[in-house]
């Protein structure tokens, strides 16, 4: 059985650039402490979009140019940068297909005992992903480590951890 842990979008313009908050700033040291010390698979998650990012469905409800491909606020954060292994996956949207794609194809070859989702944003991409991955894998526990996430404001935050108990989503605090 493997355990399975996934870093979703620890990058510069969520941390402290175009869309940061304090509150995501604060998690970095504990995102960073949870990944040296996760005794699994850890998989990050990156935000990408284009030049053409206002002319699309999530560019005209946040007209906000972030995580633009190949600058550096679409980077993963330094400290966490530096422990990553393997190549991230980029999504275009605020859940990842090819997540749940990979990590049912995972859990074909080794049955994954759990996941467990750190990052940002509590209240967009990681509910989005917690859910789509629920719907993969309906018999893998999914946990949410809240104090390793920050929602666009402290309030969202805790409704999306609500949001995900009730959908069967292990909050851990």
């Amino acid at each position: 059985m493997q355990k399975i842990l996934i870093v979703v979008d620890m990058q510069n313009d969520f941390i402290n650039g175009a869309l940061g908050t304090p509150e995501a700033v604060a998690i970095v040291p504990r995102v960073e402490q949870k990944i040296r010390e996760f005794p699994g698979k850890v998989i990050f998650t990156r935000d990408t979009h284009g030049e053409r990012y206002l002319e699309t469905q999530e560019g005209k409800h946040l007209p906000v140019p972030h995580c633009i491909k190949g600058t550096k606020g679409w980077e993963i954060c330094p400290q966490l940068e530096a422990l990553r292994e393997a190549e991230a996956i980029d999504k275009v949207t605020f859940g990842s297909e090819k997540l749940g794609e990979l990590l049912q194809e995972e859990n074909r070859k080794e049955q994954i005992e759990d996941i467990t989702l750190v990052g940002l944003c509590t209240d967009i991409c990681v509910i989005s992903n917690a859910l789509l991955l629920k719907a993969f894998l309906p018999e893998t526990p999914i946990i949410v480590d809240a104090s390793c996430c920050a929602g666009v404001t402290p309030k969202s935050h805790e409704i999306a951890l609500d949001a995900m108990r009730m959908c069967q989503i292990n909050i851990e605090r």
